[in-house]
């Protein structure tokens, strides 16, 4: 037989066998181009489902590796929080402690800040939360570790084991910190004492009580032609300058070192040269607060009326102004506002009183707003009268509804009278918080603030003082409380003796500004001030 006619394509028909040749490579290369791409989808898949295994992994391993740091961390805060409270109570004296004292306050501080974080890990990531809804407020905070926990686990273990290296850091080399404070004098304290330690606003500040303590007890030299030394306290309104140097006057050294502490403001420091000087006689604590820059000749004369006093006598200076840094015979001690860290804390253990923020995880999350809205916004006291309220109702959207009034406030305030209402505090001026007044129906509610921030005191007339009196919190909760025409408004009312009140003026309208009275010019004095 003939083989060449059993052949396709023939051989003597080229064109069908290049065609043939032609299809037989189209297909072998199809072929080739799917065995690539399945390769190329199963090397994906591959690398996909390893990559998940290893994120699986890598969560495990942060999971028992962040519980591991936690409770560290939990040791590390109870040895922080042990030293800071004896030396809290002993007299320092050492530089170079006060210096380790703050390092080791400021660690403690956010170690409890990393700590709360912890409880936001517990809630549901797609849940919706209050802060998540809140988070146009320019002030957000883009560092919080906090806010990090929530969006991406890894970051957050990784400030927390940031947060637990620099306390422990801080905690190893405390070895010569407690031997040299167990050489320290220690505090008289009786039960009034602990309690005040609990429960003041006079809240951190160790190094600065220390200084101020060192300053009365110890610098005893004068300045040329026997003029006492002079200490200047200085920082921004409502840091707690006054309750710094009330709280130290409360030590029992302090008030058996000096026969009598006077008080005096800035109008009543330049008249003292016009009064019967034997009152001068002894060792003499002058506290004087000014909050208007002093003429140098008025100082002089000041100075040299008080020469008389008998060396050792001190004078304090309690002023927001950096000029009177030049009055000073010593370095001057500067209060700054607590830190994010420090403030959220003191605003945690004021809000939730004895309940546990841990077992509030979202009320927690809104109280970090809430402290870094207040800590620009509000003062101490300020603080204080809102945290007395959100105590009384531990509700997520009560809790919720105060930050947005807070918010509201200010940006009402700043639409009405073209300043922020801390400004309008420091000026006296009326400022507008009918966004606190709990009620829809609630007519608008103005208050003229009691006086300016430092002041010592502010004089009323005796029908102002006769006015009805309700307290803001109640007012806040309950508009129906709301008496007809004028009235005093209590902001807040100190749970120490002698119990100093902050009142401020109602007026029946929109009213025009006006001043108030503040009942006490320093709280927590213990011995009677020379009245000029």
């Amino acid at each position: 037989a003939n083989t060449s006619s059993l052949q396709f394509p023939p051989a003597s028909c080229p064109l069908l066998r290049w065609i043939f040749w032609l299809a037989s490579t189209l297909f072998r290369l199809q072929e080739l181009k799917m065995e690539l791409a399945i390769s190329a989808v199963t090397g994906e898949l591959v690398s996909r489902f390893v990559s998940y295994l290893a994120d699986k992994y890598r969560s495990c391993c942060h999971a028992q590796s962040g519980e591991t740091q936690l409770r560290r961390l939990q040791q590390l805060l109870l040895r922080a929080r042990t030293v800071v409270e004896e030396a809290d109570g002993r007299y320092i004296t050492n530089s170079g402690m006060l210096a380790q004292l703050t390092m080791l306050a400021d660690a403690m501080y956010r170690g409890y800040w990393a700590l709360g974080a912890f409880g936001y890990m517990s809630l549901d990531e797609t849940e919706t939360s209050p802060m998540e809804v809140s988070s146009s407020s320019p002030r957000k905070r883009l560092r919080t570790v906090h806010g990090s926990a929530r969006k991406n686990k890894a970051m957050y273990f990784a400030d927390l084991q940031s947060v637990v290296e620099s306390l422990e850091d801080v905690v190893d080399g405390l070895t010569e910190f407690v031997v040299l404070l167990g050489g320290c004098d220690r505090m008289l304290r009786r039960p009034y004492d602990a309690y005040l330690y609990n429960d003041n606003i006079m809240f951190g500040r160790h190094t600065q009580k220390q200084k101020l303590l060192n300053f009365m007890l110890q610098h005893s030299s004068s300045s040329p032609g026997g003029k006492p030394a002079v200490l200047p306290i200085i920082g921004a309104p409502a840091v707690g300058k006054r309750t710094l140097v009330a709280h130290v006057c409360k030590d029992e050294r302090v008030s058996s070192h000096f026969s009598s502490i006077l008080h005096l403001n800035g109008d009543s420091f330049r008249r003292i040269a016009d009064h019967d000087r034997s009152f001068l006689r002894g060792k003499i604590l002058v506290v004087v607060e000014l909050v208007a820059d002093v003429d140098k000749k008025d100082w002089v004369e000041f100075c040299s009326t008080l020469a008389s006093m008998d060396s050792g006598s001190k004078v304090i200076i309690i002023s927001r102004l950096r000029s009177t840094e030049r009055f000073g015979t010593v370095r001057p001690i500067f209060l700054d506002t607590l830190s994010y860290e420090e403030f959220n804390y003191l605003f945690k253990t004021l809000a939730f009183g004895s309940a546990n923020p841990a077992h509030h995880p979202q009320l927690a999350r809104i109280a970090d707003e809430l402290a870094e809205e207040f800590r620009t916004e509000c003062s101490l006291v300020g603080t204080n009268i809102f945290a007395d309220v959100m105590r009384r109702n531990l509700n997520v959207h009560f809790w919720f509804g105060m930050l947005s009034r807070l918010r509201r406030f200010a940006e009402r305030n700043v639409s009405m009278f073209g300043e922020h209402p801390r400004l309008l505090v420091e000026r006296r001026h009326q400022i507008d918080v009918t966004d606190f007044v709990l009620h829809p129906a609630a007519s608008p509610l103005r208050i003229v603030p009691s006086c300016t921030s430092g002041s010592s005191r502010t004089e009323v007339t005796a029908e102002r003082v006769s006015l009805p009196r309700v307290r803001l919190g109640d007012l806040m909760m309950d508009p129906g409380v709301r008496p007809q025409g004028d009235f005093n408004v209590v902001s807040w009312e100190s749970r120490l003796p002698p119990y100093t009140s902050f009142v401020h003026f109602v007026p029946n309208g929109n009213g025009a500004p006006g001043l108030a009275k503040q009942s006490t010019p320093l709280s927590g004095r213990k011995r009677p001030a020379v009245a000029l």
